[in-house]
């Protein structure tokens, strides 16, 4: 599978674009109705955005360092890798959504949370927003990141924009899941 670079990229970017939009839209709600949970091992909307967070603390300067020292210029064409390619489709929100077990540094069941981690996210995706615009300059293909989970393992760039966006698609779905029976 093949994919030009560009569209890609701008795809990414109007996704993040309408995640922020959403999270700046949970300003307005109460931090009891950003806290309420359907169930008791269930997460919040605010412990959503934490894990989002969490994962961005890792990709953000991730995918900036290896932006900044990478010696590529900009491919048209994305070949995604095959393992980089399971994990980002693995990460697209489903009909029927399969639950992931995640790490446990990642989990943030029961914190005490309040709108500052949907400040912390907004913020994270405007940086994002800024990646995409910078990987315009290199190639996605060649410019490989690490991973969260062991830093053995390395992703196409474009592969890792798409497995970080995805999984905040994910998990922006789940809390309008959460918002819509609150």
């Amino acid at each position: 599978m093949k994919i030009s670079s560009y569209p890609l990229i701008v795809d990414l970017k109007n996704t993040t674009q309408e995640n922020l939009r959403f999270a700046e839209s949970l300003l307005q709600k109460s931090d009891d109705v950003l806290n309420k949970r359907l169930s008791e091992e269930s997460w919040s909307i605010l412990e959503c955005f934490e894990h989002l967070n969490r994962y961005g603390d890792f990709y953000i300067p991730e995918i900036s360092r290896r932006i900044s020292s990478s010696k590529t210029s900009f491919s048209q064409i994305f070949k995604p890798g095959i393992l980089g390619n399971y994990f980002a489709k693995s990460m697209l929100p489903k009909e029927k959504l399969n639950t992931m077990k995640t790490l446990k540094s990642m989990n943030p069941i029961h914190s005490e949370l309040n709108k500052k981690v949907i400040l912390e996210f907004i913020r994270q995706q405007n940086q994002l927003l800024d990646l995409l615009e910078r990987a315009k300059q290199v190639d996605i293909n060649k410019t490989k990141t690490s991973i969260s989970i062991s830093r053995l393992i390395k992703l196409k760039l474009g592969d890792t924009f798409r497995f970080v966006i995805y999984h905040n698609l994910r998990h922006i779905e789940q809390a309008k899941r959460i918002l819509n029976t609150v």
